[in-house]
């Protein structure tokens, strides 16, 4: 049995633990008898035995309404977000139009919107450092919400923050303010700040909300109106949640980047700040009617605080200069099973935990290592938010901003998802082909690398057909000796749909998986904190992205793509490589009984009622 700190088996004491809950009423039955077959007991609301697991088809539960409230909540907030951030590409790179005061360009095909006109490389530089921000405060917001505030309370604050952001962009985008460049930048920057604070708050804690609604924790039986017996999977319920939870960000996103960036031409880069500040304001509104008809897990204290002190507790002694030594002690089979209370004579005052919690720690340690690899992955995605923009604006553009083509993103996910869900998914259940998280999740990692060798192609040709050769984007020499801008070259922006269309399938396989898994193995009470880790990736992946700065403009974009592209190969590869065995082990991980933290059992009834007072 390998129980180190990247695998995890259910050992013979879970199992026994498992029987001791049921037995108490705790758990439903593991089991059946053939007994109660041939009495005719029906066999709806007990637990699979091991021969149903591979045999009988799995399905999904219903999803209750309250789901769809907070995804609402998602969609406004993810409007706000990618309204705002579409368009601020060209309002750090490109310079302000001539006889504009707000930034806008008026006509698509004779002029450009932009407002500091401080180039590609600033541009890129500045929207990975909101990137690397917007995915490093989770950190700090799962913490708060786990510890001290929980997921209801930290969200609400969090949208308050994130409204003052807001703000903050609008003024930087004023008629006034936008003729200071450093003015206009100092607001913009306070923005963006701000804004990472109150997106930390939210995002780590909106996901784990959604799906904590859900009524049924373990897999059981029930007999469908056709007679068919099937297994209704929590599993199977939380990715059908995720995949619309996902579907509904999307709409939100292609809302917003749509109008926003026509805004941008039209009116004005205010504008395009504005009205998703007024989308956001509705967030608030919708959480506070859901106060007394969401459940809530209530904050556990310092649990995080417990679940570093087992880690290194289970590290004591298993460190040596030998580092063949040192890998040996690490995957003895013994990492996690001697730091369980039940092995420990004198405990510590901090172990009031028992020996299923820490089953549970360890399977959301194993979470977070699988999401180690996805820095690579999200290297492809960030590409729409920049470069790939940068790279329309040097093509024939046809009437179409250079920047709406990054809404074929969210476009191709609202068309996938609904059809994967419904057609693609329950296929694959029906043929008994269990297509399982870590192959999903390596699927997607080169999906993710095919997205950016299309954009490096695409690139390659770009570079041919210019009349400036490999400074597609600069300046050449006008019929009077002046430096004009090198003319688009004669290749439709829509040749880049291949890019955003495999990149959306990616996230399908990936980035929605990615949620599932962060949620269904983590503790119920570290929820927050193992889903921050999963959106930390992003933001490790943008502090790559800075290393990549030199290759983020002309002559070097080709190198730039294909990079990309090899890395998000390489680490799909390797994540298949080191991950694979956890296949096996998919139904037991999400069978774990809940464990028990300081005399507060995480089980259901540790939801707050839906009618609690906040």
């Amino acid at each position: 049995m390998a129980s180190d700190p990247t695998s995890i088996a259910v050992s013979d004491d879970v199992k026994a633990i498992v029987k001791d809950k049921e037995a108490a009423g705790l758990a439903p039955v593991l089991s059946s008898t053939a007994e109660d077959d041939d009495l005719g007991i029906s066999a709806d609301g007990r637990a699979p035995t091991d021969e149903e697991l591979h045999t009988l088809r799995r399905v999904p539960d219903k999803i209750p309404w309250s789901i769809y409230t907070i995804a609402f909540v998602e969609l406004c907030e993810r409007f706000s977000y990618y309204g705002t951030t579409a368009v601020f590409t060209n309002f750090i790179q490109q310079p302000l139009p001539p006889n504009s005061s707000t930034g806008a360009s008026y006509n698509i095909e004779t002029g450009q919107a932009g407002a500091l006109g401080l180039g590609q490389r600033t541009s890129f530089s500045l929207t990975t450092f909101n990137a690397f921000w917007q995915y490093t405060m989770p950190l700090f917001g799962a913490y708060v919400a786990d510890s001290w505030l929980g997921r209801y309370r930290t969200i609400g604050a969090a949208l308050g923050i994130d409204i003052i952001g807001h703000i903050l962009l609008i003024i930087s985008g004023l008629p006034p303010v936008i003729k200071n460049p450093n003015g206009a930048l100092a607001a913009f920057t306070l923005g963006i700040i701000t804004m990472g604070v109150g997106t930390g708050g939210f995002k780590p804690n909106v996901n784990p909300l959604i799906v904590e609604q859900l009524d049924l924790e373990r897999m059981v039986i029930r007999t469908l109106p056709t007679g068919e017996r099937v297994i209704v999977d929590p599993a199977a319920t939380a990715s059908r949640v995720y995949h619309y939870f996902y579907l509904f960000i999307n709409l939100g996103a292609l809302a917003g980047q749509l109008s926003m960036v026509y805004c941008e031409h039209y009116v004005g880069f205010w504008l395009s700040y504005t009205l998703p500040t007024i989308m956001l304001c509705f967030c608030p509104l919708v959480m506070l009617w859901g106060r007394r008809r969401y459940k809530r897990v209530p904050p556990a204290g310092s649990v995080l605080g417990r679940a570093f002190k087992i880690f290194a507790l289970a590290n004591k002694g298993r460190w040596s200069l030998n580092p063949v030594k040192t890998y040996r002690n690490l995957h003895d089979g013994t990492f996690w099973e001697n730091v369980k209370p039940s092995k420990i004579q004198n405990k510590p005052k901090w172990m009031d935990f028992n020996d299923a919690w820490v089953d549970e720690v360890r399977r959301g340690f194993n979470a977070c290592a699988v999401f180690m690899w996805y820095p690579l992955f999200w290297l492809c995605y960030n590409q729409i938010n920049n470069n790939l923009i940068s790279q329309a604006a040097t093509m024939k553009l046809g009437g179409v901003p250079n920047d709406v083509l990054t809404n074929l993103n969210p476009f191709a996910l609202i068309i996938m998802i609904p059809l994967m869900d419904t057609v693609v998914f329950p296929t694959l259940r029906k043929l008994r082909i269990n297509f399982t998280p870590i192959k999903r999740i390596a699927a997607g990692y080169f999906v993710a690398a095919s997205a950016m060798i299309w954009a490096c192609v695409l690139q390659y040709y770009l570079y041919k057909k210019s009349e400036c050769g490999n400074y597609a984007s600069g300046k050449m020499m006008g019929p009077e000796g002046e430096m004009i801008d090198c003319p688009n070259v004669e290749i439709s922006v829509w040749a880049q749909t291949g890019s955003y269309v495999l990149i959306a399938f990616s996230e399908i396989l990936a980035s929605i998986t990615s949620l599932e898994y962060a949620h269904s193995k983590a503790p119920a009470n570290m929820r927050s904190m193992v889903q921050s880790v999963c959106l930390f990736m992003n933001a490790i992946s943008s502090a790559i992205g800075f290393a990549l700065v030199p290759l983020a403009g002309d002559p070097l974009l080709i190198w730039n793509y294909g990079v990309v592209a090899i890395a998000a190969a390489v680490g799909g590869l390797c994540f298949w490589l080191q991950f694979r065995g956890l296949d096996a082990q998919e139904d037991e991980l999400n069978m774990l009984p809940k464990g028990d933290v300081g005399g507060n059992s995480s089980e259901p009834q540790a939801y707050e009622k839906k009618d609690s007072v906040a």
